[in-house]
């Protein structure tokens, strides 16, 4: 049952790596030197956003996405020479968020966060009339690997194995593990299948609209486990007990924290990035000149210094690298859609808002 699952999850992480590994752009290191600040372009007659700047955010205030979109924003006003106003349009797993921008005007004052494979998936089960050629790429901020976590007083799970044997013994019964999801076929939920594949038992899905909401209800008894990124992590340490990673190495972050590999079980890489960008129909110049602001400020060392202490992965991709990555990310999430996910696989409470085309297609 394994292998032949192992081998498409295996080609779909070598898709995402080569994703990341093709722009050469390992996460910024703190000792890089800022890069120009684009103040003279208005000076060379170039493009110049003429007012406040409208950043859409996806999810919820405080989600992940959220929090990583604000520190870096609060650095990059200073490059981009205006006021950055992050708007948050929660819903259908993102997918009202991106219908939003995706129907902005192309003048430059609006942009927003794509988050992979979340975006790629909502396009495959149909949850907004968006493709990915609505949008155009400025660039990749944040790549994050994700974690399995449960609740930190949960002593029925001291460690994975404890986990992977509970499900295995109770799939089919009452007492059937329960994982609350960032959304239908979303990047949590794909984790969550990955490593429940690997170790070869069902569970219960418990789909939310995005990862706070997640948490909450793993934090609420809901669900038994979740998986998330190491950003969801700030706040919670005490709250949440991280019982691997989805890395074939350790992360340097959680060194004491096996990866699934360790246990025999799950063994590629898995995690998402959370890229920007605009309208289609935005000129070549208005992308050129986003592309060098953020860079400037994911470079600028006061930025490197915040991110550091919030635990963000600060990855700069830019746009041409940024646009390959989608292309490869919505090829990911159509492999996802055969032969991946568990025939029929029980959905908890089909009432959480998420539209019913999502559950038609999935079930």
């Amino acid at each position: 049952m394994k292998k032949p699952f192992a081998v498409i999850l295996m080609l779909c992480a070598l898709l995402v790596l080569a994703a990341c590994g093709s722009t050469g752009s390992a996460p910024v290191s703190q000792s890089a030197p800022p890069s120009e600040t684009p103040v003279s372009a208005a000076e060379d007659g170039a493009w110049t956003p003429g007012g406040p700047v409208t950043m859409i955010v996806a999810y919820k205030v405080g989600s992940g996405t959220d929090n990583t979109a604000r520190v870096l924003t609060r650095y990059a006003e200073e490059y981009i020479g205006q006021a950055i106003e992050i708007k948050n349009v929660d819903g259908g797993s993102g997918s009202e968020g991106w219908s939003q921008l995706a129907s902005a005007e192309a003048d430059g004052l609006t942009i927003g966060f794509l988050n992979l494979p979340n975006f790629s998936s909502s396009i495959v089960n149909g949850l907004g009339d968006y493709t990915s050629g609505d949008f155009r790429a400025i660039c990749n901020h944040v790549t994050e690997t994700s974690l399995l976590v449960v609740r930190a007083n949960d002593e029925r799970f001291p460690d994975l194995a404890a986990l992977a044997a509970y499900g295995m013994e109770n799939e089919g019964t009452a007492g059937e593990l329960k994982a609350s999801t960032n959304g239908v076929q979303a990047s949590n939920h794909i984790g969550a299948q990955a490593f429940a594949r690997s170790v070869g038992f069902h569970y219960t899905d418990i789909p939310q609209s995005n990862t706070t909401d997640e948490l909450k209800s793993l934090l609420g008894q809901e669900a038994d486990f979740c998986v998330i990124k190491v950003a969801d992590l700030a706040g919670m340490a005490s709250e949440l007990k991280v019982l691997g990673v989805f890395s074939p190495e350790r992360l340097s972050a959680l060194p004491d924290v096996p990866t699934l590999a360790e246990n025999g079980y799950y063994g590629e890489w898995m995690g998402a990035s959370r890229c920007i960008a605009a309208p289609v129909g935005v000129s070549d110049e208005v992308v050129s000149f986003y592309e060098s602001a953020f860079k400037a400020a994911m470079e600028d060392p006061d930025y490197l210094a915040a991110a550091s202490l919030d635990g963000i992965t600060t990855d700069y991709m830019d746009a041409a690298a940024t646009e390959e990555m989608i292309d490869q990310q919505q090829a990911f999430a159509e492999s996802l859609s055969d032969g991946f996910w568990f025939e029929g696989y029980r959905l908890y409470n089909i009432n959480k808002g998420i539209p019913m085309q999502a559950f038609a297609r999935a079930i």
